[in-house]
């Protein structure tokens, strides 16, 4: 009889396994119907687009996703085409370029460096550069940076990103890339600001700390991805190779911005700073370093210690960086992100520490941000913990103030550890504001247009991005308008501008 209790048990708790995992929904379903902008216009219904019309839209041929549940990758699928005109369809194995999200990569193997004891994160890096050194100035004479510094693109170093080489153009070395020397196409990395003070996105400081990495160990880079990432977490489709060879196969080939193949004859293009900008990888693989990440900084894995995972997760002042990510959102709705964006592909990550949910966003076309921005929206809203927020904007009951309308000034009083990530992402001397019958705009300096700002009150207005920034005119206990302030809130900061 006990045997046929447990064999009936067995079979009970097997099909209750069973019918719960067929109840589980489909967490791709989403993008059936739930992509959205983050910013409704006054009035307007919010749309919940397919991925197929907005790939359509953007003229984007191909995407990929991974989503994550408890730390692992729970679903992938490919979307669209490698190359226009052609049937070889997107998988969840095919390779992207993911520009930017290569600085995540080239982090967690530097703290699985830090983890060894073959560096130090707040050594000065000149004590590990043999082919380089930290260019000293007039304005920094003894220049002394970490590598906490560099990964957090808090070191004052300038060069935000670099451009991209066609099949048939030579690719400089590491140093000729540090020195602006030709072939190189960037200018030279050189300092803008005293090491520690401000926050300022450096792929330039991001290619130091790759001459750091490999000065210290002998290696080049791409062995000591796949010795202490690729391999450690079975991305077993991604390199730092560059050029990339076609013998990889399954390659999400470049489009530019009319959907038409790019970077011919070869069609895609080389990277010259890997650690910056150079990782090609999969959604599959991109899901399983999300993940590795998740689970380091939960303590379920010995991949990274957890507290180098707890440093990476939490922001370094003056900036919204940790030790590689992008920062934002607070308690169970914290989560670290990135972007990725070289001249052809567009990518975007997004993990959750607290709760495992994370996902990965691929596309193989230049037009690829907004796409990414709006897959992000509908995979944020599934996850539900309120990290992407619709921000709906309101119908103004009176016409913005014409005494908005004037030019305003940048506030430097104002300390850079409020001002934190505006001091990059919103990065302007002064502004202009326009009042045109019920339309704000703003005209910003090296912009032939203005842009419209959408209402969220009489005084507050909305433009969205990458991040949200909300403006605020400030009027006086006189009635004069004194200056706007200029808001991220997910990255808690503040710039403000004064009336001139």
């Amino acid at each position: 009889m006990r045997l046929r209790w447990l064999a009936l048990a067995a079979l009970a708790a097997a099909t209750a396994a069973q019918a719960q995992t067929s109840a589980t929904p489909n967490p791709l379903a989403v993008l059936d119907h739930g992509l959205r902008p983050s910013v409704t216009a006054p009035g307007e219904a919010v749309p919940r687009w397919s991925l197929d019309e907005r790939m359509r839209h953007y003229k984007v041929p191909g995407v990929a996703v991974a989503v994550l549940k408890d730390g692992e990758v729970v679903q992938v699928a490919g979307y669209g085409v490698r190359e226009a005109g052609t049937q070889d369809r997107v998988d969840g194995d095919t390779l992207f370029s993911v520009g930017s999200i290569s600085k995540v990569a080239t982090a967690t193997t530097t703290l699985r460096l830090v983890a060894q004891g073959r560096l130090d994160l707040d050594r000065n890096v000149d004590d590990y550069l043999k082919r380089w050194e930290l260019p000293a100035s007039a304005e920094v004479p003894q220049p002394r940076v970490s590598l906490r510094m560099l990964m957090s693109h808090t070191a004052g170093l300038g060069l935000h990103g670099f451009a991209d080489y066609q099949p048939n153009e030579p690719l400089p070395t590491l140093v000729q890339v540090l020195d602006g020397q030709k072939p190189a196409k960037g200018e030279a990395v050189r300092f803008k600001w005293a090491p520690g003070l401000v926050n300022d996105y450096s792929g330039g400081g991001v290619t130091v700390e790759q001459a750091v990495i490999e000065d210290a160990t002998g290696k080049p880079l791409q062995r000591l991805a796949e010795e202490q990432l690729f391999a450690p977490l079975r991305m077993r489709r991604s390199t730092f190779e560059s050029p990339l060879s076609a013998a990889r196969g399954n390659i999400a080939k470049a489009h530019n911005s009319d959907g038409a193949p790019a970077a011919l004859p070869r069609g895609w293009e080389s990277f010259a700073e890997a650690g910056a900008s150079g990782l090609w990888t999969s959604a599959n693989d991109l899901g399983r370093l999300v993940g590795g990440l998740i689970k380091s900084y939960q303590g379920r894995t010995d991949f990274l210690l957890q507290p180098l995972a707890t440093a990476m997760m939490t922001p370094v002042s003056p900036g919204p960086f940790g030790l590689g990510p992008r920062l934002g959102g607070v308690g169970l709705g914290r989560h670290f992100f990135h972007m990725g964006a070289n001249d052809s592909y567009r990518a975007y990550l997004e993990g959750y520490p607290e709760t495992g949910d994370g996902f990965v966003i691929l596309t193989n076309g230049t037009n690829g941000t907004q796409l990414s921005f709006e897959i992000r929206n509908a995979l944020a809203d599934a996850i539900g913990l309120g990290a992407r927020p619709l921000l709906r904007s309101v119908a103004p009951r009176v016409p913005p103030s014409p005494d908005y309308a004037g030019s305003y000034r940048l506030d430097a009083t104002v300390p850079m550890d409020l001002r934190r990530a505006s001091a990059d992402n919103f990065d302007y001397e002064s502004l202009q504001v326009r009042i045109t019958g019920d339309a704000a705009e703003i005209v910003l300096p090296g912009q032939d247009k203005p842009q419209p700002l959408l209402p969220l009150g009489p005084a507050q207005f909305v433009q969205a991005g990458l991040y949200m920034f909300v403006f605020d005119f400030r009027r006086d206990a006189w009635g004069k308008v004194r200056g706007v302030s200029v808001s991220i809130p997910e990255a808690d900061s503040v710039a403000y501008y004064v009336r001139e």
